[in-house]
């Protein structure tokens, strides 16, 4: 498996989203080091990527959160029990992963 967390410059949740997808991946019983980050420098380069906004956690090239959105250099948002935020709770996260890795 691959996980990939990718982001954009300034992102004021990378450090969080890091924390939390190597804190999920370990969970799932795999190796939180295996985790990339990568930062999306461009349009064409969040286009390439599929990339909907930072912080995106990706799994073997897939977005662990789909979105409709165009791609675009922005921050995202994540539904979460207390309202939208700059990043998933840690249960969907986990729940998203299992998903993608029983496919």
């Amino acid at each position: 498996m691959d996980f990939e967390l990718l982001t954009i410059q300034d992102c004021p949740h990378s450090s969080a989203a890091r924390e939390l997808f190597s804190r999920a991946v370990e969970l799932e019983g795999n190796d939180p080091a295996l985790i990339a980050v990568r930062e999306i420098m461009t349009d064409a380069e969040a286009e390439a990527s599929g990339f909907h906004g930072s912080p995106a956690f990706m799994v073997d090239g897939i977005d662990l959160f789909p979105s409709t959105a165009e791609p675009a250099m922005t921050c995202r948002v994540y539904p979460t029990a207390g309202g939208l935020s700059g990043l998933p709770s840690l249960e969907s996260l986990r729940r998203a992963i299992q998903a993608r890795l029983a496919a």
